[in-house]
Parts: structure tokens; sequence; C-alpha cells
């Protein structure tokens, strides 16, 4: 049966071909999701492979967000620089020169991003603004003053309701508009046998990445597996879940409330219990 929604493994992404005099001096970059799946927003997923990076740019477009999952490097913001790890998450203002470096000689960092509103690379305008040099690494690096930076482990878990089909055992909202950002980022811990039961958004596009772990995720009339790896784009106004099935491993996920500023901005309804029949694969 073909699905409606269907997911996407990073492992079935070709690498793009992506011009290093640009500064793409990526190792490996993909593009999951963007405007050919129907989604109003580009998502990359980035290996930095050590002493790569990701030259000096902007976008003049769009706004950018990037969640560093594994490894650590230093980052430019303008004038300013830090350095960010496993946890990071961080976004980055149109047409604001920015910049990443993976400083390490033995591993490597991943990075998945958001290119909010671009359906493409080229609806991002992007503008190469030069190499990353000696005098760039040797700068102070005490913190960002342009756009966002915060880690997860300061971020505070929210008390969602469970009646309201919040069955998730940690979900926490590193960026949102409680700290200037116009689009909500969370990040989803599901124990084994938790769910976050059927429910929409009215008002806005959501897009999730499942870092680790293994369950069923429904969306519309689907019902898929999902593993660690990959991507869901979830359109305005569909039904949707997602339940860890294992008896012993939690799933890990980040996600993105596509131009809503909070939870309650998305338009959030609760539509009921996922039920027997719901756990029928339909793929």
């Amino acid at each position: 049966m073909t699905l409606m929604y269907p997911l996407v493994h990073v492992d079935d992404i070709p690498i793009e071909k992506m011009e290093e005099k640009e500064g793409w001096a990526i190792s490996e970059f993909r593009l999951p999701i963007s405007g050919n799946n129907g989604s109003s927003t580009t998502v990359f997923h980035s290996i930095f492979r050590p002493g790569s990076t990701h030259a000096k740019h902007l976008h003049t477009n769009c706004e950018e967000i990037a969640v560093y999952l594994k490894g650590h490097g230093v980052v430019g913001q303008g004038d300013d620089r830090a350095e960010v790890k496993e946890g990071h998450c961080r976004l980055m203002p149109k047409g604001s020169t920015h910049f990443f470096y993976n400083e390490t000689k033995d591993e490597e960092a991943i990075v998945v991003g958001f290119y909010l509103g671009a359906k493409s690379v080229e609806d991002t305008g992007y503008k190469f603004c030069g190499q990353v040099t000696e005098d760039d690494l040797k700068m102070q690096r005490q913190g960002l003053s342009e756009g966002i930076l915060v880690h997860l482990d300061d971020v505070t878990p929210e008390k969602m309701d469970e009646e309201e089909g919040w069955s998730i055992t940690d979900f926490r909202l590193p960026l949102g508009k409680h700290n200037g950002s116009s689009t909500t980022l969370f990040r989803a811990s599901f124990q084994p046998g938790a769910v976050h039961k059927k429910h929409l958004h009215v008002n806005c596009e959501e897009i999730y990445y499942i870092i680790s772990g293994h369950g069923l995720a429904g969306a519309g009339p689907d019902r898929v597996e999902v593993r660690g790896g990959h991507f869901h784009y979830i359109p305005k106004g569909v039904e949707h879940f997602l339940y860890n099935l294992s008896d012993s491993e939690p799933i890990e996920a980040i996600g993105i409330y596509i131009g809503s500023g909070s939870v309650e901005d998305t338009g959030y309804r609760y539509l009921g219990d996922v039920e027997e029949d719901d756990l029928k694969i339909t793929n």
C-alpha cells in the first residue's frame, strides 16, 4: 500500500554535491525533507568529519535552526564565537553571517537543521561570506549576542497534560517565542510504552526526526514502523501519533512546529487514544 505521508530515512537520501568554493566543506550533506515533499521548510542532515566546516555564509530569505546531535566544535555568529557540543540548539537570524567548524582531530560531528520557510537551499538566499581563518578560531568564545544558543540540559521539561494525549516521558522546548523564536523546537523522550496519542495541529506543519529508538508512527491512514534516522513531515491538519513499541529502548526525537512559537499557537487538538487496530502496520 502506498503511504500518504511517507517517512524518509537518512540512509536512503543521496549526498548532495555542494560547491566547496562556496563554503560547503561538509563531509556529508543530505536534504531529506524539502519542497519536493510538500514542505514549506527544508531539512538538512550534516556530518562534519575532523577539520571540516561550513564556512562563513548567510541566508537573506530565512532563519535557520541547527541541533547538534554528536561531537563538538566552534560556531561563529557575526563577530561572536562560541563552543558547541551534543545537546546544543541554535537559531541563526535571517541575514546574519555564521559558520560551524569541527576542530577536533578524531571525532565527527552530526548536525540536523531546518531552513525555515525555504523550500530549497536556493530559496534560502544563500551567500558565501568567506573562509574560517586561524584568527577566527583564536577569538574568545564568550557566547553569541545574535540569535539563540541554548543547551538541552538547561531547559526545564514541560508539564504536559496526559488527558490531552501527552504521555511523553520528557518533553522540552529549547526554542520558541519564550526566547525569541517564531518556530518551536522540541526534544522528546519516549520510554518503553510511552505515546503521544492521536492529535493534529490546525495552524502549522510539523517535522520530526527520530534520533534513536524504534516505534510506530501514525499519520492520516498510515501506520508505519520508525527507527533512528527517520524523518517525518506532517502537513497542517493531519492526524498523527507516535508510539514506543520497545520493551527496553527509549525513542529520542527532535522536531519543529513551523511558524508557531508555542504549543498553544500550533492549534493543538487531541483526537483520542491509540487503539489495537492502530497498531496494524500498513506498509
